[in-house]
């Protein structure tokens, strides 16, 4: 299974690229775009319902998010219940804690139904601040909790070998294997008759009448209705500017002296740690994550993960670092998923996004809430997680924080370099900005020499894109999209590539590449 960088996670092992090769006409009730869990998600459930449905994939199941999450699955969340209470009063909260509870019982429901085997465990979860100054933080973790109905319990004790001042304990959590969970509803799907096509890229779409014709790599595909389940959809839409992209690092390792904790945790950080447990075919490993920053920022992200490491090895007696890898999210500036009628599109065009760290859960309440609308069936949920909601002070700092930065990598100055003769004092399989011909662009150098320039305007809208040291990726800081070294689109909302520059060969020593 292939992912959207060049490091591998701990699920990456399982062969996901079975699909169809091409495109069929006739008229479909819905395509989606996308096969990570919010895609699926809504095509079992559509499919179940007797509805025509296509599934599309421009690269492999599990290609973004889903192959590089954790898999938390929990009932409490990054927007914490003390957030949307002030933010969205306390009926949301209220039924913005139900969605937890939901996603599991759906999760369980698919497995059971199906007989999926995915490593499903019901775990606790311990919350601890390690420093004073998190304590009120996690008194109002506790209250604001205990208002909605998810009880939160201080305890004496975790199972986490960190030093704490004060923790509490949720009961009702779970874990699984992501891409085992995602293999088993997509063989669910096909078998009820769903069409699954892979390495078909959604472009963009049209409205004629009732319908909708939908323009991929592969040709035209007409349907009633589109979902993209993409995080966010091609072109620029309102959700670009409400969304922030970051990313986390991850790494998965083996214990000297065995002692896995049997639950997950969370410190209280402003960029908090994460802890589960994974075993597999007889193996335990430890899965830590955080360190986590915007999108496509200039940072050393190999500097995040020896931080990571060196948190992880401050408390843990550390075998071995099997797995690291890094993953992105994107982070709504109200708290709240972005779920239903995409923003200034008709009303037959869903999105799902803005998941936060959730992604699991809120990718599951995906095939929750957009089945419902498409199938004209009420949701408790889909007017608080409305994409085209209007919260004029939740989110309004962040909104114009996000934004503002958003505006300067458009103009921002880069690296010079004199001329094209200089791509040969790059260091090799590395990327850089370089100014070539009063002009700047991502270069990236191979092993051998070979270089690809690429414009290093974001083919979305236009920001200039960061490499990104870890992944080998070319990463967008304003809506985040990204990019592989030959400018080949990883992840939405781009669809195109970046362009190409060609240069003539002025040296026998300088490889430009043309391919």
């Amino acid at each position: 299974m292939f992912r959207d960088g060049v490091l591998k996670s701990i699920w990456q092992d399982e062969i996901l690229r079975e699909g169809n090769a091409s495109v069929k006409e006739g008229l479909y009730d819905v395509v989606i775009a996308g096969a990570g869990i919010s895609g699926l998600s809504c095509a079992i459930r559509l499919q179940k319902s007797g509805m025509k449905c296509l599934l599309l994939e421009a690269e492999n199941i599990g290609f973004g998010t889903t192959g590089g999450t954790t898999a938390h699955l929990n009932t409490f969340f990054d927007a914490s219940y003390d957030e949307v209470i002030r933010d969205f009063g306390l009926e949301n909260a209220k039924i913005f804690s139900r969605s937890g509870p939901a996603a599991i019982e759906f999760i369980q429901s698919m497995i059971s139904e199906f007989g999926i085997d995915c490593d499903f465990e019901t775990k606790e979860a311990y919350l601890f601040a390690t420093d004073p100054n998190q304590l009120g933080a996690l008194n109002k973790l506790k209250e604001a909790g205990n208002e909605v109905g998810i009880p939160f319990e201080y305890t004496q004790m975790t199972p986490f070998p960190i030093p704490f001042l004060k923790a509490v304990r949720v009961n009702g959590q779970a874990e699984f294997h992501p891409l085992l969970y995602l293999r088993g509803l997509r063989k669910a799907f096909q078998q009820l008759g769903g069409e699954y096509i892979r390495k078909c890229r959604v472009m963009d779409y049209k409205s004629e009448a009732d319908e909708l014709i939908i323009s991929t790599s592969l040709g035209e595909v007409k349907t009633r209705n589109l979902i993209y389940a993409t995080h966010t959809p091609p072109g620029v839409n309102l959700l670009h500017f409400r969304n922030i992209p970051w990313r986390s690092y991850v790494m998965a390792v083996e214990l000297k002296d065995g002692n896995y904790p049997q639950a997950l945790g969370y410190d209280l950080e402003e960029i908090y740690h994460y802890y589960r447990t994974h075993e597999r075919e007889g193996k335990k490993y430890l899965i830590v994550g955080g360190k986590d920053h915007k999108t496509g920022i200039k940072i050393r992200t190999e500097d995040c993960f020896a931080q990571l490491e060196t948190h992880i090895r401050t408390y843990f007696e550390v075998k071995k670092v099997v797995y690291k890898w890094s993953s992105q999210y994107f982070e709504p500036v109200d708290g709240l998923p972005y779920i239903g009628r995409i923003p200034g599109g008709p009303d037959n065009v869903f999105v799902c996004t803005g998941y936060n760290g959730n992604g699991m859960i809120f990718g599951t309440m995906a095939g929750i809430v957009i089945p419902d609308l498409i199938l004209g069936k009420s949701n408790s949920y889909e007017n608080l997680f409305n994409p085209r909601r209007v919260k004029p002070i939740a989110g309004f700092k962040k909104f114009i924080s996000h934004n503002t930065t958003a505006v300067g990598y458009w103009f921002k100055n880069q690296l010079s370099l004199s001329d094209a003769e200089k791509l040969e004092k790059l260091p090799v399989n590395c990327g850089e900005i370089v100014e070539i011909d009063k002009s700047s662009y991502a270069v990236f150098k191979e092993l051998n020499g070979e270089c690809y320039i690429l414009e290093n305007n974001c083919s979305h809208a236009g920001c200039s894109v960061e490499w990104n040291e870890s992944e080998m990726t070319w990463d967008c800081p304003c809506h985040g999209s990204r990019f592989g070294v030959k400018g080949n689109v990883l992840t939405a909302p781009a669809v195109k590539p970046l362009s190409r520059k060609e240069l003539k060969d002025t040296d026998d020593s300088l490889k430009v590449s043309k391919d």
